[in-house]
């Protein structure tokens, strides 16, 4: 225990890392020793009032003080605490003691103030950049170049590390500072004296590293910080507190106790700028505490720390056990991986559990540990129990070491109105916010699944990311079956504020953020895909707004591409409008309006393209195919037939579309690939016979069209496809015909776009048309084009059909011969009379 300076001797300071099991154990039976009569904890000031709720039982840690600032809430800073945190079980001792507590750290008034300034002055400063670039005045080449630095000087920012533990951690003989502290004091047993040293090293510390190692900003902030501290203790001291407790980060603690005075405190404070915040509860997680997420005061094994703090709890509380707290910790661990492995169908027996605990607690003694750590463990792990693999280690890391864990705050806490509307929903539609993801299946011909469906989509809307959707096959058969991937994440609470200026409700926010995302010049294509989601979301008022605002806008635009974009969006809604309980009139006749302008100005829009922008209209054009397929297999799987107006508007627009497609393949002035794909719809809707066919296949593959449009040409009608190759003979004989009178310079010259063409054909289509190939009698012109022609479906050269083995063949007679219950005398007198 550290005291400071201070003449009543008042002060009594505990450095502590945040979130470590062994500082507050340290730390409570420091409390119980000196029975402070005020308490100081590092936190946000404005989080005081919020310190009431510590008493309340629904306020389960895992959890975090919540600052964000009121006209941008995703400007936002979080407090984390778990049941292991120091300054978690500080206050709860406090809580229970009635000891009056504060909050010293620098006001996020400030600090988010602050933090503005920086972000508008680095913003002004890349602004300013290039005219800065274009007027600075070249160096001066006769200057002298600046000096070396001297090796005897003081350490530059370069030569830091990033944690400064480390260099304590190598001089103790360790990798890393984090390895260090967690062995000497996370992992230690209770220590009088830890405090004390804590100070003592820290002050070394901060003595040999240089003012400004972390950066000029940095600096200032910290600066800032420690200032306002100060002045904190010098209210208390001045209050007539006599035992002040001072609960901070370890790295604060010699600025602390340093001799600084109270007018340079102010000085530095004066002129501050502000801004409103608000303050409440969060829930928060495990890995959310982990460094990985990317959290500054981080830890590595938020899990075992919890593991740790928890047997330390059970060994105070049955002190009177013969079992060892080291004992009770190695082996409540390894009983804790044998069930994860067990759940997971990995096999872990009792033995493996013994024989783990024996080596880990050898290999601490070999080490001159007093109890084995988490290193210790895991090499007993991998060794006895994954027998030497690593990958069970990566399933016990995620598990346990880190863990899925989920806080929780009482319902009554300070509340934006959409966040109460949020867990309402979330209770009565059964989804409990969980840290853990999980894949949650809906069928939604159910109620209840339906309102699911339109609650995560609404949030999906909003930016709330609890939920996106999953692609599972086997669960996402069928228009009725929606698959969705949920994981609770702690700042998800940051966008439910954000959304909240939205609406009050979720259904009422959703609205107003879809409407404000569409601009009076969104296009056609964007004003579609709202119209998808707000159908996906239950919100029939807007769908309806969005339609009648597609409508108006379709009928004053001329741009085909747009046309057809907007389609594809459509007919999901389409589509899915029975099965969401979606009245689908309007929007059928939406769906016809967009298709008979597309269709009016299709011909037209195919004129003169170059190769990139054919590709791109190629693919308009089958996507909106496609749509329209939608839309007529929507039109007959109504339960009530159409009325006659309806019916004939749905033919109309078939043939207008019909018509379109005739023009395009017929036609000379568009792309080749555009005819060749429209030639091969009409096919497939049998618009064309054979006779047709084989018209339009010798007029594109023909001697007199280049050869690089003839490839073209094959490549739309191909369409990705290989059976009409292998079904339509016509179809085989007019390109095997083209390839033959081929020139070996033209064949050449084609053979990349056409292996392009073959390219997306499935491995067992290629091998079909390699069959194919090898059966039929091809007459060997001069060029040698149909030999190179072969080539084209059998890329794999293992895919080569090994001839007929005589000899392999005879090795199945007898078995087949007993099948068949033939003697064996009249099997092998079978096999004697083959060639």
């Amino acid at each position: 225990m550290a005291t400071s300076a201070n003449p009543l001797n008042a002060f009594h300071f505990f450095g502590i890392r945040h979130h470590g099991p062994g500082c507050a154990r340290s730390l409570l039976h420091a409390l119980e020793q000196l029975q402070p009569d005020c308490l100081l904890v590092e936190g946000p000031p404005e989080g005081e009032a919020l310190l009431a709720r510590l008493a309340d039982a629904d306020l389960r840690p895992p959890v975090a003080l919540l600052v964000y600032r009121q006209e941008q809430p995703a400007q936002a800073a979080f407090y984390p605490f778990a049941e292991f945190s120091p300054e978690w079980q500080a206050l709860q001792w406090a809580v229970q003691r009635q000891v009056l507590t504060r909050l010293i750290d620098l006001p996020q008034t400030h600090a988010m103030a602050l933090e503005a300034e920086q972000q508008q002055a680095c913003q002004e400063a890349d602004d300013a950049e290039p005219d800065a670039e274009a007027t600075d005045p070249q160096p001066d080449a006769t200057q002298p170049p600046a000096p070396e630095p001297d090796a005897d000087t003081a350490p530059t920012a370069s030569d830091i590390p990033a944690d400064p533990l480390d260099w304590l951690a190598q001089a103790a003989g360790y990798a890393d500072g984090e390895r260090w502290w967690n062995r000497l004091v996370e992992e230690r047993g209770d220590s009088e004296a830890l405090f004390a040293s804590i100070a003592e090293a820290m002050s070394a510390v901060r003595s040999e590293l240089p003012e400004d190692w972390r950066g000029a900003s940095r600096t200032r902030h910290e600066h800032l910080r420690e200032a306002w501290m100060r002045q904190c203790l010098r209210e208390a001291a001045k209050a007539g507190h006599q035992r002040v407790a001072v609960v901070c980060g370890a790295w604060h603690v010699p600025a602390l106790q340093a001799a600084i005075t109270a007018k340079s405190d102010a000085a530095l404070l004066k002129g501050l700028p502000k801004v409103k915040v608000q303050a409440t509860w969060t829930p928060w997680t495990y890995r959310n505490l982990s460094m990985a997420s990317g959290y500054g005061a981080g830890v590595a094994s938020p899990g075992w720390y919890a593991h740790l703090w928890q047997c330390s709890q059970t060994a105070t509380e049955t002190t009177a056990s013969a079992v060892p707290a080291t004992t009770l910790r190695t082996a409540g661990w390894l009983a804790r991986v044998a069930r994860l492995l067990r759940e997971r169908d990995l096999d872990c027996s009792s033995a493996h559990i013994i024989e783990a605990t024996r080596l880990a607690e050898g290999l601490a003694a070999l080490r001159g540990q007093p109890s084995a750590g988490l290193e210790e463990l895991n090499e007993a792990i991998q060794t006895v129990i994954c027998m030497g693999e690593t990958a069970p280690l990566q399933l016990i890391e995620q598990e346990l070491t880190v863990g899925d864990v989920l806080g929780s705050v009482p319902p009554d806490v300070p509340q934006v109105p959409l966040q109460r509307d949020i867990e309402q929903q979330q209770k009565t539609l059964r989804l409990k916010p969980e840290a853990a993801a999980r894949v949650l299946a809906l069928d939604l011909r159910k109620e209840l699944d339906l309102q699911r469906s339109h609650f995560l989509h609404r949030l999906r809307l909003l930016g709330i990311g609890w939920g996106t959707p999953a692609h599972d096959a086997q669960r996402n058969r069928g228009t009725f079956r929606e698959s969705w991937s949920l994981q609770w994440e702690p700042e998800l609470a940051v966008r439910i504020i954000e959304a909240s200026i939205h609406g009050a409700t979720v259904a009422q926010a959703a609205t107003t953020r879809l409407r404000q995302n569409l601009t009076p010049e969104a296009p056609l294509p964007a004003i579609a895909q709202a119209i998808d989601d707000a159908l996906l979301a239950n919100l029939p008022a807007l769908v309806q707004s969005l339609m009648h605002t597609l409508a108006e806008r379709a009928a004053t635009t001329g741009d085909v591409g747009q046309l057809l974009c907007a389609l594809p969006p459509l007919a999901q809604v389409y589509r899915y409008g029975s099965v969401r309980q979606t009245d689908t009139a309007l929007l059928a006749s939406v769906i016809d309006s967009l298709v008979l302008r597309a269709a009016i100005g299709l011909p037209v829009a195919c004129m003169a393209l170059d190769a990139e922008a054919a590709t791109d209209m190629h693919t308009q054009v089958l996507a909106a195919h496609e749509a329209l397929r939608l839309r007529d297999s929507g039109t007959a799987s109504e339960p009530t037939a159409a009325v006659p107006d309806e019916a004939a508007a749905e033919a109309a627009t078939r043939q207008a579309w019909q018509a379109a497609l005739r023009s395009l393949a017929q036609g000379d002035a568009a792309a080749a690939l555009l005819r060749g794909m429209a030639c091969r719809l009409l096919l497939d809707a049998h618009l064309l016979d054979g006779a047709q066919v084989a018209t339009q296949l010798a007029r594109n593959l023909s001697l007199g069209v280049p050869p690089l449009d003839a490839a073209a040409w094959l490549d739309g009608f191909l369409n990705q496809q290989a059976l009409v190759l292998l079904h339509d003979e016509a179809i085989w004989g007019a390109v095997d015909a083209w390839l033959s009178q081929l020139g070996e310079a033209q064949f050449v010259q084609i053979l990349p776009l056409v292996r392009r063409s073959f390219s997306a054909f499935s491995q067992h289509e290629r091998q079909s048309l390699g069959e194919k190939v090898r059966r039929t009698h091809v007459q060997p012109p001069d060029s040698g084009a149909a030999t190179a022609a072969v080539a084209l479906t059998t890329p794999d050269p293992q895919t080569d059909a090994s001839p007929w083995d005589e000899d392999r063949a005879a090795l199945a007679l007898p078995l087949l011969g007993r099948l068949l219950g033939l003697e064996p005398s009249a099997v092998e007198a079978s096999a004697r009379s083959e060639p």
